[in-house]
């Protein structure tokens, strides 16, 4: 079905799309994202209203696209031009977001970060939008898309959330750093994490401290780093301990 679409012309696929049985819809459009040819996405920019269409098709759309294996820019592009719509749904909108960042990551693995203006579009729109957001779910949303995108050159961004964002903010934030590969994490970051572990700052919550604990024992930890940690486990809650625990005998194993 997805070859058949590939080779179709936009009015084939624009009349498929519009005559489908309702409970075949959802399938029709994840096709013709999978197809990504030109004719396929100009018909998904026509037919998707993204002030009409059902919640649930939309959403549909934007998980195919922030799961398909190797995105282009067009369909970065669609993205991009729908979510600037619009008045959003909720939903649809941190769908989407987190889409973005999806598909951007996709992108530069595939060395097109330098060569795809829609690239540096959606990068822009993620940096853009954390800048200017002012509650904390809106925030977390952009962070979250920030880990998808996984763009070295954003890490000290999230840094500065970790460090400094109440604990919602600062433990997504945590999130996203670890969804950088081992050379990516510095000693900048290290140290990061080793102010938020042992709190030389502020105080953490839990789910904070602990999260930036995985980081550094994830990531090569040094002989210092392990001991620091394992005699922290002296004042933390039993469970918080034995999980710690655990981490660094899963390590030396």
């Amino acid at each position: 079905f997805i070859q058949m679409l590939r080779s179709a012309k936009k009015r084939d696929v624009l009349q498929l799309l519009r005559r489908a049985p309702k409970e075949m819809l959802p399938f029709v459009v994840e096709a013709a994202v999978a197809a990504q040819s030109v004719a396929s996405l100009a018909a998904l920019s026509d037919f998707l209203d993204f002030s009409k269409e059902p919640k649930s098709l939309l959403e549909k759309f934007l998980y195919a696209a922030a799961f398909s294996p190797r995105p282009s820019g067009e369909l970065l592009r669609l993205v991009l031009d729908k979510l600037g719509g619009e008045q959003l749904a909720p939903e649809v909108w941190e769908t989407g977001i987190v889409a973005v960042g999806s598909l951007v990551g996709k992108l530069c693995r595939q060395k097109l970060c330098r060569l795809q203006q829609e690239v540096e579009r959606g990068v822009e729109t993620i940096l853009g939008g954390l800048r200017g957001a002012e509650e904390e779910p809106e925030v977390v949303v952009y962070l979250l898309a920030l880990g998808n995108a996984g763009l070295p050159e954003t890490i000290p961004t999230l840094l500065d959330y970790a460090e400094e964002g109440p604990t919602t903010i600062a433990t997504a934030a945590i999130s996203a750093l670890r969804r950088f590969p081992a050379q990516h994490i510095s000693s900048k970051v290290k140290r990061a994490m080793r102010r938020i572990f042992h709190e030389k700052r502020k105080s953490y919550e839990k789910t904070c401290r602990l999260a930036a604990a995985e980081m550094l024992l994830d990531n090569e930890p040094s002989p210092m780093d392990v001991l620091n940690i394992l005699l922290a486990t002296n004042e933390l809650e039993t469970e918080t301990a034995t999980f710690l625990l655990l981490k660094v005998q899963n390590s030396l194993r």
